[in-house]
């Protein structure tokens, strides 16, 4: 956030005709860093109007957060049991010969029953809250400013960003150890597939509010 004082300068010299380039020069001759300059000439308009015009500014909700981190939080839920399911069904038709088959299939069927059980729950609920918060935003744009989603968005994305480093260098390291197998590649590509669709689509929302100036 700017500094109070600086945000102040900005508008009383926007408001007596000064030009921005003009602004920016003196501030930073007087000491101010480029950044908080920018923030400063950044948070008012350049419109043609006597007054500084300030721009929308992001803001926090205790509701907005409420509804966001559930959905973040559901996502995580109805990513991990898609994952969980795929596994089971890709141990199911690949079976690992050292394991005890009795075993593995008492195994699998609680693995399958315990995710298909949260994909049941959570995923209805997911779609619901993604459909509402899709609705509120299209409603009012002003929604896509809070500082509660642009956070959660990119903390999503380190996570998945981090799951498919860490995917792509067990791939490799397998493939290098010689221990490679068919069932391990296919459970690489299901958690490439669920984290690179969860990057994919946060990255393009990212990109579209900074394009925005959101």
């Amino acid at each position: 956030m700017a500094n109070s004082t600086l945000t102040q300068f900005v508008k009383e010299a926007l408001e007596k005709g000064e030009a921005r380039g003009g602004i920016r020069s003196a501030l930073l001759e007087a000491g101010w860093r480029a950044d908080e300059v920018d923030e400063a000439l950044g948070a008012y308009s350049d419109v043609a109007f006597p007054i500084a015009v300030p721009k929308p500014a992001a803001y926090l909700s205790a509701r907005e957060a409420f509804f966001y981190l559930l959905f973040f939080i559901l996502l995580g839920v109805v990513a991990f049991n898609l994952g969980s399911l795929l596994f089971a069904l890709i141990d199911t038709v690949i079976q690992d010969k050292i394991e005890e088959a009795s075993y593995l299939r008492s195994s699998l069927d609680r693995q399958i029953r315990g995710a298909v059980a949260g994909l049941i729950v959570g995923t209805p609920i997911f779609l619901w809250l993604a459909r509402i918060l899709l609705k509120a935003r299209h409603d009012n744009p002003a929604l896509q400013r809070s500082r509660i989603r642009k956070w959660l968005i990119y903390v999503s994305l380190v996570i998945a960003g981090i799951v498919l480093v860490g995917d792509a260098i067990s791939l490799v390291y397998s493939f290098l150890n010689g221990e490679l197998t068919w069932r391990f590649t296919l459970k690489s590509l299901v958690v490439a597939g669920i984290a690179g669709g969860i990057f994919g689509y946060f990255i393009s929302n990212a990109e579209r509010d900074e394009a925005n100036g959101i």
